[in-house]
């Protein structure tokens, strides 16, 4: 008789736990910089984001661990990063590298969960698709490229439609940069996936089910800025910030600099960029750039008015996570794939239950894989294990108290003939650039101070010996790179 009572008290209590399990809504979104009202950015019109911040944490110095998209979520989704796991582009799948890995959803599952994706989670495109496993049900795709006016979609299907669709690029027309008709917010990708992802937070409210993880992916800012005319219309083009700085660093190797690359897939952007662009097409750029970063807050405001309207806020940690950062014409540059502050600096809020210190700021240093072993420890999970590398550190301490600190520094690369290795200190970035089988002496040193600001002006590891010497120590003592050859990436320039 005891034992039965035993056995039906552990069931409830096993019972309670599972019902009191925090939910999960992680929102991605596509190429956003902390151009956010909370992040101190004067001109960005995000009063949802800013509203989440207020509630939450934000991570002043976070960075994404490689600037390109692909890449950087298998960083997000594994809490490995791109030398471990030897993934630097696309053409790529994770279960080429890591056929057993247990992804951040797949974690989450295991220990009960539901696990959704909804809009742009994993990057689908250029011979890089989707990972089925790590979900409990099909994704619920929409579009990345996408164009609504008629006189942008007179040329047919555009060369980066086809190429995010996973076909053929070549001989297809560019398809421009940018469109701004008078529509609905739903006449666009973001509009139905949060029109979809309020569908499902009510259904989740209305019958009690598992816990769930939902990641929910805008693909606005990313190009082409295509966003209703309204998002547009909150701002002055003329007021928005313009490049100061639009030449490369003073020093800087040619194989740390970018031009052209993406932007060049789009109209009426020169294809091949030997300076810079003229002010006209530099201001609409950068206009759009807000404009579609505006109508991404509006879409992530109804999912988050849905998440308080159900009640269910109250048991949900949500994460707000950009991809990677974005150039706009500064140092003659434009979008990411490069290793400088604008292309790696993204924003980070964590919000929710366990979570407290309401609108604080912390000068952390965090990375895109810490985010995995910070969901698991608030969630009460058992501590990820892989079989994947687990590279990143649970961000719970600092949650807990924004002054606290796990690590000095942030890490991350980008390759391109040669990989180039990074460390971001609370003052400085060091990059070298170096294959495994090259000769220490043959290494390109790249060394930055930003006590002026975010934009770099001048390489100055030559002056600065000792600062290098230091630095290169704590670069050597991450793990060697994985050396994995990306497949090729057919039409596309510089990815």
């Amino acid at each position: 008789m005891i034992s039965r009572y035993l056995l039906a008290a552990a069931l409830f209590v096993s019972a309670a736990q599972a019902e009191t399990k925090p939910n999960v809504l992680l929102i991605l979104v596509d190429d956003l910089k902390p151009a956010i009202g909370a992040y101190g950015d004067k001109h960005a019109v995000t009063p949802h984001l800013d509203k989440l911040a207020a509630r939450g944490v934000r991570f002043e110095h976070a960075y994404c661990n490689i600037a390109v998209c692909a890449p950087s979520r298998f960083n997000l989704m594994t809490g490995a990063r791109s030398t471990s796991l030897g993934i630097y582009g696309f053409g790529s799948d994770l279960r080429d590298s890591f056929p057993d890995a247990v992804t951040l959803p797949q974690h989450f599952m295991r220990a009960g969960y539901s696990a959704e994706s909804l809009g742009k989670v994993f990057h689908v495109g250029h011979g890089t698709h989707d990972d089925s496993a790590s979900w409990s049900s099909p994704p619920f795709k929409d579009l990345v490229i996408e164009y609504v006016d008629p006189e942008s979609k007179k040329g047919g299907k555009t060369r980066e439609e086809a190429l995010f669709s996973n076909e053929k690029g070549a001989g297809l027309p560019r398809g421009p940069a940018w469109e701004m008709p008078d529509v609905e917010d739903e006449a666009y990708a973001d509009g139905r996936v949060a029109t979809e992802t309020i569908r499902r937070l009510k259904s989740y409210a209305n019958t009690p089910k598992k816990p769930f993880f939902m990641a929910v992916g805008m693909a606005r800012p990313h190009l082409p800025f295509s966003a209703p005319k309204k998002y547009w219309d909150l701002y002055d083009p003329m007021k928005l910030p313009m490049p100061e700085i639009e030449q490369a660093p003073e020093g800087a190797p040619a194989e740390a600099q970018k031009r052209a690359g993406e932007i060049a897939q789009y109209t009426p952007c020169p294809q091949e960029q030997d300076g810079v662009f003229p002010n006209d097409l530099k201001r609409k750029l950068i206009h759009g750039y807000y404009a579609s970063t505006s109508y991404a807050d509006a879409q992530i405001g109804r999912v988050l008015d849905a998440l308080d309207e159900t009640g269910l806020a109250e048991n949900t940690i949500v994460v707000l996570w950009g991809d990677h950062g974005f150039h706009l014409g500064e140092l003659g540059m434009w979008t990411k794939h490069v290793n400088y502050e604008l292309a790696n600096r993204i924003p980070l809020i964590f919000a929710g239950p366990g979570i407290g210190n309401h609108g604080a700021a912390t000068g952390q240093p965090a990375e895109t894989v810490d985010i995995y072993p910070t969901l698991a420890e608030l969630a009460g999970l058992p501590k990820p294990t892989g079989p994947q590398p687990i590279d990143g550190l649970s961000l719970v301490p600092v949650l807990k108290d924004p002054a606290a600190r796990i690590r000095d520094h942030a890490y991350h690369c980008f390759r391109r003939d040669r990989l180039g290795r990074a460390i971001r200190t609370e003052t400085h970035r060091l990059v070298v650039w170096q294959n495994p089988d090259e000769a220490d002496s043959a290494a390109v040193i790249e060394l930055y101070d930003y006590a002026d600001g975010p934009v770099e002006k001048k390489n100055i590891a030559s002056d600065n010996p000792e600062i290098v010497s230091k630095l290169r120590a704590i670069l050597d003592r991450h793990p060697k790179p994985v050396t994995n050859k990306p497949r090729p990436q057919p039409n596309r320039a510089n990815p």
